[in-house]
């Protein structure tokens, strides 16, 4: 649509491009932000989850700044922390990391902080946390080691998607299940918004 603003998205997570979408915006790009994404020593949730929010909307930045056609456009980052208590839980690529966090979260509350960093046309930086509580049921060897197989869990945020089979495991949710998945999407479009992006646009063609 002609004079629309445009939206590039600083990730490349299939899970967040679906919420989106789901929330009628289409992004222009995607322009994935490689950031190192380990804890700082004594980094609490939610402190990790905004830092590293920023971190990705900075590179974004950088990467939009140095293509003609994207300059100008609106950049929305975001970064999803998984903790027990005071504990950051990985994003797992090994199978023992994986059962580690299976059994920790099997039986128990955890917390989901998921951080958001939207910078504007004008390079001003907006951010959003938006904080979900979960509760697993008791994970059964059986459980754990068919889950396991199924590899969903490889590069998620404790090592589960709330999206896919682990959706089972769920037993209550308090607060944004959009949240849990990757994206809080009414924070999300709450901020566009605000900042003056028009998210309605997509709507119409919906139906």
């Amino acid at each position: 649509m002609i004079g629309r603003p445009k939206l590039v998205l600083a990730s490349g997570s299939p899970r967040r491009v679906t919420l989106i979408n789901q929330a009628g915006i289409e992004p222009d790009a995607l322009r994935p932000a490689n950031v190192d994404e380990t804890p700082r020593r004594g980094e609490l949730p939610r402190a990790c989850a905004n830092r590293l929010a920023r971190a990705k909307a900075e590179v974004a930045l950088d990467l939009v700044r140095a293509d003609e056609e994207l300059q100008g456009a609106y950049i929305l980052a975001a970064d999803t922390v998984v903790a027990v208590g005071r504990r950051i839980l990985p994003k797992p690529e090994l199978v023992d990391d994986a059962s580690e966090c299976l059994r920790l979260l099997s039986g128990r509350n955890h917390r989901v902080h998921t951080a958001i960093c939207l910078v504007t046309p004008k390079e001003a930086y907006r951010q959003r946390l938006v904080e979900t509580r979960v509760r697993f049921k008791r994970l059964s060897e059986e459980d754990i080691e068919t889950y396991l197989a199924s590899g969903e869990w490889r590069g998620k945020a404790g090592g589960y998607a709330a999206q896919g089979i682990a959706g089972s495991f769920i037993v209550k949710i308090v607060g944004s299940y959009s949240n849990v998945v990757g994206l809080p999407l009414y924070e999300v479009t709450t901020l566009l918004s605000g900042e003056g992006y028009p998210i309605r646009l997509g709507w119409l063609n919906l139906a």
